[in-house]
Order: C-alpha cells, then structure tokens, then sequence
C-alpha cells in the first residue's frame, strides 16, 4: 500500500508569487506539484504551456506532475518533458492515438498517466491499464478551478482500485477535481493514493500553508483499503 501524496494544482496558484508559493506547499507537506495545461478546444479554459512548467521545475525538487487537457497530446509530450515533467497525463478522450501518447511519455523515461472524463467508460482503464503508471479519476470535468467534487466519483475510484490491486500495484490512482479537507479522507477510503487540490490549497483561509495543513490533517484519519 503506497502513501498517500498530495499534488497541489498550480491552476489556483498566485502565479505572481509561483516561486514562493511552491515552496510554501511543498515545505507544509505537499510531495507533488500538479500542472494543468489547457489548450481551448480540449477544454473550454485557456491555462499556460509549458513556460510555467519550467518555472514550476526550477522553483522545487518535488514531482512535477503535468495534466495535459489538450488535443493530440502525443504531438507536445516532447515539448513538456523537455520543460522539467517527472510525469505526464493525457485524456483519453483527447486522441485516437492513445497507446502512442503512453509510449512517448515512457519513452521519455517519465511516469505515463491516463486521465479519464466523468462519464467516460472505465473500460478505456482497464485496457490501458498495463501501460500506465498513473490513473486519473477526474471528479469534476475538467477546465475550470473551483468545481464542485462528484460523489459518484468513488464508485469509479473503488472499481479502479481493484483493478488496480489485482494486476498492477505499483500504478498510482489520482482523483482530481473539488478536493477539500471535507471530502479528501472518503476520496482516499475509496482507493486513491494522489489527491489534486487547487482552490482548497492555494485558496484556503489563512494561505497555502494552512490548505495543505488542513488537508494533511484531515488525512490523517482517513483508512485505505486493502
């Protein structure tokens, strides 16, 4: 049973702070870094590319762990690996190209994750499932901050766990989308292990630190299946 990390999603940052605001989460507890990039037609949001990564990458030794929710990603992985990625994500709603984008990211010698919609079929995981180091629960569909988490999410999560348990333990399993200390502990009793927060992190009363402390806290007492 792997630790539970939190991955802190830069979206919510204070971008003109990064630098510092990266190192406040990562000295209170946060072990990864969570990067959206949003291209517009993927998704209906513009974020930021792969400059912000690098920032990102040079503000800290954590996990860089970047979310592309972009068309043809397979086309950028060299682009955002280049850029300081430890690992990449891709949707699989975004190509028809999905096994190529896994390889490219592996091929690149970084964690592949697969991230999937709320209604998309967990069928897409379970095929992918032996060429993934990550898989992303979205509990939210994705291109805005600040959504509010879908419960039915966990259903998925604990299918996912077990699938995960059966045939490939060493896979992380990510949930992203409405984290907060409010529900962060059933999102972790459900079979996650990567839990991205943005708004409850870099939003929180009191600042990023005391985000990452409630969250930390509120963990503290939640229980992972075996």
């Amino acid at each position: 049973m792997q630790p539970v990390v939190l991955a802190p999603s830069v979206l919510a940052a204070d971008l003109g702070r990064l630098a510092e605001e990266v190192a406040t989460v990562v000295e209170a507890g946060a072990e990864w870094l969570h990067v959206d990039v949003m291209d517009g037609h993927f998704v209906p949001n513009l974020s930021f590319g792969a400059g912000v990564v690098a920032a990102v990458r040079a503000a800290t030794r954590a996990y860089v762990d970047v979310h592309l929710m972009i068309d043809a990603p397979e086309r950028w992985v060299d682009v955002y690996a280049d850029a300081g990625a430890d690992g990449i994500t891709v949707h699989a709603e975004a190509t028809p190209h999905v096994h190529r984008a896994l390889h490219a990211v592996r091929a690149r010698g970084l964690r592949a994750g697969l991230a999937l919609n709320p209604l998309t079929p967990l069928a897409a995981l379970d095929a992918a499932l032996d060429e993934i180091d990550l898989a992303l629960i979205m509990a939210v569909d994705p291109g805005f901050g600040g959504q509010a988490y879908l419960s039915a999410s966990e259903g998925r999560l604990r299918t996912a766990r077990s699938w995960i348990d059966a045939r490939h333990p060493g896979c992380r399993l990510q949930v992203d989308g409405g984290i907060d200390a409010g529900n962060a502990a059933r999102a972790v009793a459900a079979g996650a292990d990567v839990l991205v927060a943005g708004t409850a992190v870099f939003g929180a009363p009191g600042g990023p630190a005391a985000g990452t402390a409630r969250l930390r806290q509120a963990l503290a007492s939640s229980t992972r299946p075996m």
